[in-house]
């Protein structure tokens, strides 16, 4: 093996046994950091240490992190949320299953307004799970859906995950956030497809007359439509914006959070108290965030000072591993590591490791970082730690932790039939970043 890459793996291995003692990710990373500058560089190197972490802190790319979840906080905390939910709720209609039909499309219109899948998936087990298996609906299957649903987060705009990778890997977060929209909407169909064959095999599981659903008039639906119009003023002015070639992804964020405010306002539930809430959930969270990349920063730039990251490339390319498989080795690996480990922290020890890896076989980043991104989010959704899974459980009182993990499996299953088309057809992920 070449010199070099036995530093990496030695590096990654100490990361991940701290990280699974339990210490927090970021004082995992410090700690890593600051033994390998003492160690290989001497003193001179913490002047290195410090100059990455204004670097990271600095960043105007990263404000576009708590501007995003400043507007979904926004949005959650206001009576807009129960709005959206009526008016989906009248538009669906009459259709066998519509409950998990539902459950899909607010959903995905609730991912295009908040990157948290956690915070969709707690929504909607507490709102929309219980009158689901009251009416006789499949529980696991309807948990399921939820849960599928709400993984659509990170892929949807807008993302913080997105945010992070296109920082980290170097590529256009406006691409990457854009280039989420198609595959998003054909992981909706794919759900939706999915569920129809369940009932179609077994109607019990939706069964008839389950849903007294009154029939819709036309100004009932109107009144839906002109009740959705705030909503889509804000994804035009998040999405639209960067697909015109108005505004940054920061810039779109910021206009965001105003047409939150101001979709408050309409609805008559903006207040100071609202905003302050927003604000305080926003800043925690964010800072949690920030202070993982900042500490992680110099790790990638320890990987490259050591020569593990060319050595390892150049072994790779070595190989003369076909394209395909090396690409297949490249996704399984943060598949399984994702069942145990942390989304965010996977994402800072593997990116550094993959980026020249990526460049030295010409794949199409936006392309590959998209495929990357479908894969971290899997991870949310796959037992036994995913944090998607455990928002839907602490909702869903009845439900024990085993039937939370039996209604993710097959929705883990049609993720990855999912990346397997983007694979084969890498256009639904690179059209719309081509028209930016």
């Amino acid at each position: 093996m070449p010199e070099g890459i036995p530093a990496i793996f030695m590096g990654v291995s100490l990361l991940l046994l701290l990280m699974a003692t339990g210490m927090p990710v970021f004082v995992a990373f410090l700690l890593i950091n600051l033994i390998t500058v003492g160690l290989f560089i001497g003193p001179a190197g913490y002047s290195m240490f410090t100059n990455s972490l204004f670097e990271t802190t600095t960043s105007q790319s990263l404000v576009t992190i708590p501007l995003f979840i400043l507007m979904g906080e926004i949005l959650f905390r206001s009576s807009a949320v129960e709005v959206l939910f009526r008016a989906i709720d009248t538009l669906v209609g009459r259709v066998r299953g519509r409950q998990y039909v539902l459950a899909i499309v607010l959903a995905t219109v609730f991912s295009t307004l908040s990157g948290a899948a956690m915070g969709v998936a707690a929504m909607l087990g507490r709102s929309l799970l219980p009158g689901m298996i009251e009416r006789g609906y499949h529980p696991r299957l309807s948990a399921g859906t939820i849960l599928a649903g709400a993984s659509l987060a990170p892929l949807i705009p807008p993302s913080v995950l997105v945010i992070i990778i296109g920082t980290l890997a170097g590529v256009s977060i406006a691409g990457l956030l854009v280039a989420g929209i198609l595959p998003g909407l054909m992981f909706a169909a794919l759900f939706l497809g999915y569920i129809f064959i369940r009932i179609w095999q077994n109607p019990d599981m939706a069964p008839k007359n389950s849903d007294v659903v009154q029939d819709v008039s036309a100004m009932d639906a109107l009144r839906a439509v002109l009740s959705l119009i705030p909503f889509t003023i804000i994804i035009a002015m998040v999405m639209g914006l960067i697909l015109a070639g108005i505004a940054t992804p920061t810039e779109s964020a910021a206009m965001g959070v105003i047409g939150s405010l101001a979709t408050a306002a309409i609805y008559r539930s903006l207040s100071l108290r609202m905003i302050y809430q927003s604000l305080g959930a926003a800043m925690k969270v964010s800072a949690m965030i920030l202070v993982i990349m900042a500490s992680s920063k110099l790790f990638s730039q320890l990987l490259a000072f050591s020569g593990g990251a060319s050595a390892l490339t150049e072994w790779v390319v070595g190989t003369e591993m076909p394209p395909w498989l090396l690409l297949a080795l490249m996704m399984a690996l943060p598949f399984v590591l994702c069942m145990f480990v942390d989304q965010i922290a996977l994402m800072l020890i593997v990116i550094p490791i993959y980026l020249p890896i990526v460049a030295a076989n010409g794949f199409d980043p936006i392309w590959f970082w998209l495929l990357f991104l479908v894969n971290i989010t899997i991870g949310g959704l796959t037992p036994p730690f995913g944090y998607v899974l455990f928002a839907l459980k602490s909702t869903w009182a009845e439900g024990t932790l085993n039937d939370v993990y039996a209604a993710s499996w097959p929705f883990v299953m049609l993720f990855l039939l999912g990346i397997v088309i983007l694979a084969v057809f890498p256009g639904l992920a690179t059209y719309l970043p081509s028209l930016l």
